[in-house]
């Protein structure tokens, strides 16, 4: 949901609050898109944009389109009783209950699985209203390759064809150290299958681009290609899946294709962030936001006539490490011992829910609650502290902190060798580097005292 704030929403939301909703002291661009007569249609297999936490995302497109039955959707309440098709390929359940466990039983074959389906929902949407309207905003959220990484075949065997026995479809989450799958074959089995899904996906994503040839679009419609987030697949000892590890290349350098009207293809070496691409689109559609938002342009770059403005980039997870990368460097911010203080800032009290464990939820706001004010922002917002002893959102009490981290982005790429012995030195370039950009974007002072700026 983060990354869904990040595009629609263009603010940074990770400095002030986990995973959430659109607040109310800001407005989805779709909201500024439809006083300016533009048309906006969603397609979505996603099940956390209609679950509490990104209950809200969808209600100012003019329409939405939601497939169901993905990863923990509350779709099914039992087995399809009957048990044919696509599902005679036996996987391993998850190791809590998902619903996916019980909505993969319904698919009678590859055109039911909810990936294939969304693009195909995607493509015939703009066969039929791509020239129907003089301006219009498609936003296809598709939730594949997330896990579980399951496909029929052709696709399952594709890059496995020697394994027996159920297919291992849910990766593991761990950060441990040495390996945390049953053996190396076991680990092979899970990145063959997500192999398999990229594949499968990729393959539906076609039909989007032959409607594109079809109704001859590309001459007046820009198309992006992007995702939320990476996953780790055992490239780094016993990491698996999306831990409390500090944030790799493999889970935050993702990719980013836009093709742009009137311009040839090329490889653009210049740093974004999601939250670009709102700025973006606000450009392409000449709307300005009132709220607060962190995105550069990449009109420019897109036109040919500049380059992008970016010196850096922020990201990371709320309560967890925070992360500066610029041309040269990335560098790891770990907090304190004990991780406080810890603040809130929300008016919209609920995150992602875990159907499997329903104890699991937001800590309410309490007496220590405050009202203070995002910055460029005259509403009040909920401020609530954490003391060491209480109950958080489970971002910040994932695992243990790993130290900070720093790389040579042009020496060492693929991040393979820290540069720091032990914490960076408080005068040190990284940390002011990342100091400065925490007060560009008047990050809340408890981030800089938690971080020990």
């Amino acid at each position: 949901m983060p990354a869904r704030h990040d595009v629609l929403c263009g603010a940074l939301d990770f400095l002030w609050r986990p995973w959430g909703s659109v607040e109310i002291w800001e407005d989805a661009i779709t909201y500024d898109l439809r006083k300016e007569g533009v048309v906006t249609q969603l397609v979505t297999d996603h099940p956390h944009l209609f679950e509490t936490g990104g209950e809200n995302y969808h209600t100012d497109f003019s329409a939405w389109s939601y497939i169901r039955g993905h990863e923990d959707d509350p779709w099914k309440t039992r087995l399809d009783p009957s048990w044919f098709g696509a599902p005679a390929l036996e996987a391993q359940p998850a190791s809590m209950a998902r619903g996916y466990d019980k909505s993969r039983t319904y698919f009678r074959s590859v055109e039911d699985f909810p990936g294939p389906q969304t693009m195909t929902a995607a493509a015939k949407w703009l066969s039929e209203n791509a020239h129907a309207h003089e301006r219009f905003f498609l936003f296809v959220d598709e939730f594949d390759p997330h896990e579980p990484f399951d496909t029929p075949e052709p696709w399952a065997s594709m890059y496995d064809e020697q394994w027996s026995g159920p297919k291992v479809i849910w990766p593991p989450y761990t950060d441990a150290e040495g390996p945390t799958v049953p053996d190396a074959r076991t680990g092979r089995q899970i990145r063959a299958n997500y192999g398999a899904k990229l594949s499968m996906i990729d393959h539906y994503l076609g039909r989007v681009l032959d409607v594109l040839d079809e109704q001859k679009l590309w001459d007046e419609t820009a198309v992006i290609l992007m995702t939320d987030h990476g996953h780790y697949l055992g490239e780094r000892g016993g990491i698996w899946g999306k831990p409390g590890v500090p944030i790799y290349a493999e889970m935050g350098h993702i990719p980013l294709m836009i093709a742009w009207p009137g311009r040839s293809s090329a490889d653009i070496d210049g740093l974004t962030t999601t939250v670009d691409v709102h700025a973006t689109l606000c450009d392409i559609f000449s709307v300005r936001p009132e709220h607060r938002t962190h995105g550069v342009s990449l009109m420019p770059v897109l036109q040919g006539t500049g380059v992008t403005a970016r010196a850096h980039v922020l990201t990371g997870i709320w309560g967890r490490e925070v992360v500066y990368i610029d041309d040269d460097l990335k560098f790891v911010r770990a907090p304190v011992e004990g991780n406080r203080p810890l603040e809130m800032y929300s008016n919209r009290w609920s995150t992602m829910p875990i159907h499997a464990y329903p104890q699991l939820r937001l800590p309410r706001p309490d007496l220590r609650a405050t009202l203070s004010h995002m910055p460029g922002s005259t509403v009040p917002v909920i401020r609530q502290p954490f003391g060491v002893a209480d109950e958080v959102p489970f971002w910040a009490r994932m695992s243990s902190f790993h130290g900070d981290v720093k790389f040579d982005r042009r020496e060492d790429p693929d991040e393979e060798h820290n540069l720091l012995q032990g914490p960076a030195l408080r005068m040190s370039s990284e940390v002011e580097a990342l100091r400065e950009a925490l007060k560009q974007v008047e990050a809340p002072q408890a981030q800089i005292e938690r971080l020990l700026l």
